[in-house]
């Protein structure tokens, strides 16, 4: 590809294959269960709990021992270190040690050589329970004051006061589901043990650090005795950030006792019940609207539930708080987190790390009260828009710059034919009994950078070699997202070779020590800036020598150019990148170089709720049509339109896929993913036969997506913005899609009652409701202020 002066242009900015793409399709790419199994290798098997809180009275595996194959059988007892892990406080016990706590706590490990032998082995484990009362749900959390930690709080304004002085009050609770994270790849570590007690483990993890310091912690040795190399993840959406490292540590304790290799996968159920998911969450919220629907206050109590220990539940909450208001400015406000303790597997991250459901309430209350004074939702949302000053602060205090949200809400409207898409909805409702259409629109605002601001940095190594090629290690870790393609981009764009001559290695602790976890939509914004230095760095030691190769001085050198394999200067010819780094090896002139990067001016102050969690914040809008039955409550997304603000974007057909897959995963969070589980903290819906994920055929049938155009962004990788999380919020456009089809059921100013997940059951219901309130006013059907 050429620019308009007909020299090669950057790799940046440009669309791009990504950089497995074939590989993926043809079944090429290695992931850890396609490696080559060395020489004796083991496998492990956990014996889990069955109950969800249970004290454990005696062990016995004696029989199990016996068992052909098997190798070993270990409880928290042979951990040779520290029995605890955990990302934050170090809570969790690797293996159960006096009481289990949910249903799939690994209570023992078995080690053999094959899984057959470790299963028949785990079936003579003895181990005997007294059963326990177990806490299941927030309700039941709220009633025995069960939580992780103190309140998270966040105030502006007297709330009570512009509460009762609103002329519209809006009151109600929502519930959000959990959400599992259904990676193709589920949880597996391979651990190698080597000579004078170091070990290597391959670990699909999007946090190889934390991984290193819990076996470390585990095993008793200092980080530098352990290598935890991460080759590629069949997909993680936040599952793999924390939770990886019980496994890879499993893995790591067989190889210590055996000697030998061994490898802990989990199969589909296991996974799913043994691992945490999404958060469920709870909110009890009040909102005061003044006629118009301008929203002038908003208190809202908002529960989580983290299931047994702490994982991230405390990060996860601070961002679910800081998107209670999404894209709307709040004058009084407030807002309290609590985080519950139950009997379930911790829950933890999982795309848009809790912002979804903080979101979901805000947006419910405008619903209710467009609904409710029969305003067009969209109208209702632009009104309430953050703007310039005084409704240019978030609740917790940070300035809202460039707020692109107006922009976005015209351009796309207008795209979308909203408004004429609007008034031929309402005819076709007009003559059409029993399937109805609705029409939503959707803004969003999300914020960038971690809520646990330490996070917030990053590192790489690049190496040139004398033949002019590279090898480019950084701390990121590639889950399918497209990450090593971006990264491959800007390598290539500062040291201008092609992208055929550098190889991304595997993210390895051994490389870039002290990594972050690949998370938080910000892999590409902190690792490409470290990236950036590394290139940056061997570059200008390069250009001296390049210099005198094309026989210029040093006044010269400033304007050499990197690009294409070459380092050119006009008027005075080029030579190739292989012959100044040939050159750079025969003078002597070092060529790698680390590059670090940590995101400037990140604070946040929780005893206060003030602070300045991000470095900026990513928007988008959707616009999504659906259609409803209301004989069988089943629906089907019509058409989605999307515009996406990413900023410049580095390569924007990876950018492109996320904002689709993001969507796409939304959409099943909100309308088909519902995961249940029994009194007794039993996972019901366990596996793809009852828990259902979106398919083909739950796609939106005509799907437009458009990235915002001259948007580049101030203080950012080339004027670059995040991708991965903000597009999962889009999809709230279709639950204010459904709600406008199942009101057309009853008459206008009717209030919709909708569960999430909007599951053809809840639509059903939602339906039924409506007409029944129709039928019998004295049921609800009309609101207060609203004439029938």
């Amino acid at each position: 590809m050429t620019g308009d002066t007909g020299r090669p242009a950057s790799p940046l900015h440009q669309p791009a294959l990504h950089e497995s793409g074939y590989r993926h399709a043809t079944g090429e790419a290695l992931y850890i269960d396609d490696l080559p199994e060395s020489p004796g290798m083991l496998v492990g098997l956990m014996v889990c709990s069955p109950h969800a809180h249970a004290r454990i009275l005696r062990r016995d595996a004696s029989r199990a021992r016996e068992v052909d194959g098997v190798e070993g059988v270990f409880f928290f007892d042979d951990v040779p270190g520290n029995n605890l892990i955990g990302a934050i406080r170090q809570d969790e016990p690797l293996l159960a040690e006096e009481e289990v706590h949910c249903r799939g706590q690994a209570v023992a490990l078995v080690v053999g050589a094959s899984y057959e032998a470790c299963r028949a082995a785990a079936a003579q484990v003895e181990v005997e329970y007294e059963v326990l009362a177990a806490v299941v749900g927030i309700q039941e959390a709220i009633a025995q004051d069960s939580y992780l930690f103190e309140p998270h709080v966040i105030t502006r304004g007297d709330v009570e006061a512009t509460l009762a002085a609103a002329p519209v009050r809006i009151e109600g609770e929502l519930e959000s589901g959990g959400q599992d994270h259904f990676y193709l790849e589920t949880q597996v570590a391979l651990a190698l043990p080597l000579e004078d007690g170091n070990i290597h483990v391959y670990t699909s993890t999007q946090h190889p650090t934390e991984v290193q310091h819990g076996i470390a912690g585990v095993l008793g040795l200092g980080s530098h005795k352990v290598v935890c190399e991460v080759p590629r993840m069949g997909g993680a959406f936040g599952g793999k950030e924390s939770q990886a490292t019980q496994f890879a540590c499993l893995a790591s304790l067989g190889a210590w006792h055996t000697g030998r290799p061994v490898k802990v996968r989990l199969d589909r159920d296991t996974d799913m019940i043994s691992t945490g998911k999404r958060h469920p969450a709870w909110s009890r919220y009040r909102a005061g609207f003044d006629d118009e629907g301008l929203l002038l206050a908003l208190d809202v109590d908002l529960y989580f539930d983290g299931g047994w220990t702490t994982d991230l539940t405390g990060p996860i909450l601070a961002r679910g708080l800081f998107h209670l208001d999404n894209a709307y400015y709040v004058p009084a406000l407030r807002f309290e987190g609590r985080a519950c303790r139950t009997n379930v597997p911790s829950n933890t991250a999982m795309r848009g790390f809790g912002g979804p459901q903080g979101m979901l309430v805000v947006e419910e209350a405008l619903n209710r009260v467009a609904e409710r004074l029969g305003l067009d939702p969209a109208e209702v949302r632009h009104r309430n828009y953050y703007g310039g000053p005084p409704r240019n602060l978030a609740p917790y205090g940070q300035e809202v710059t460039e707020v692109r949200i107006h922009r976005i809400h015209e351009e796309l409207l207008r795209s979308a034919d909203y408004v004429a898409r609007r008034e031929a909805i309402s005819t076709f409702n007009g003559s059409s009994t029993w399937v109805k259409r609705g029409i939503g629109y959707q803004p969003v605002k999300f914020g960038i950078s971690f809520t646990k601001s330490v996070l917030n940095q990053a590192g790489a190594l690049v190496l040139v070699y004398a033949d002019g090629t590279v090898q480019l290690n950084h701390g990121g870790t590639e889950m399918g997202q497209g990450l090593h393609t971006k990264m491959l981009a800007v390598c290539a764009h500062e040291l201008g070779v092609p992208m055929g001559r550098i190889r991304v290695m595997n993210t390895a602790t051994d490389k870039v020590p002290n990594t972050s976890a690949t998370a938080a939509s910000s892999g590409s914004d902190i690792n490409g800036q470290a990236v950036r230095e590394a290139c940056t760095i061997i570059r200008e030691r390069m250009r001296p020598v390049a210099a005198g190769l094309l026989n210029v001085g040093e006044a010269e050198a400033g304007r050499i150019r990197f690009e294409d394999g070459h380092c050119r200067l006009t008027q005075h010819g080029s030579v190739s990148f292989e012959q100044v780094a040939q050159t750079c090896w025969l003078k002597q002139v070092s060529l790698s170089s680390t590059g670090f990067y940590r995101t400037p001016n990140i604070w946040y102050d929780q005893a206060k709720g003030r602070g300045k969690p991000f470095h900026y914040y990513a928007y988008g809008g959707a616009v999504t049509e659906v259609e409803v039955n209301g004989l069988t409550g089943e629906h089907r997304v019509l058409r989605v339109d999307i515009l996406h603000d990413v900023g410049d974007p580095l390569v924007p057909s990876v950018d492109r896929g996320q904002v689709e897959g993001g969507f796409v995963q939304g959409l099943g969070w909100l309308t088909c993913e519902e995961m249940l589980v029994d009194e007794t903290g039993r996972l019901l819906t366990v596996g793809p036969s009852t828990y259902k994920i979106p398919t083909y055929g739950d796609c939106p049938r005509d799907m437009r997506v458009r990235l915002l155009e001259r948007a580049r962004q101030s203080s950012t990788l080339y004027g670059s913005k995040a991708v991965g999380e903000p597009p999962f919020m889009l999809a709230i456009s279709v639950v204010t899609a459904l709600r406008h089809a199942v009101a057309s059921f009853g008459p206008p100013g009717m209030e919709v009652d909708l569960a999430l997940p909007a599951t053809a059951e809840a639509l059903l219901r939602a339906v039924e409701e409506i007409r029944a309130r129709t039928v019998h006013p004295s049921k609800g059907g009309t609101q207060p202020g609203v004439a029938e």
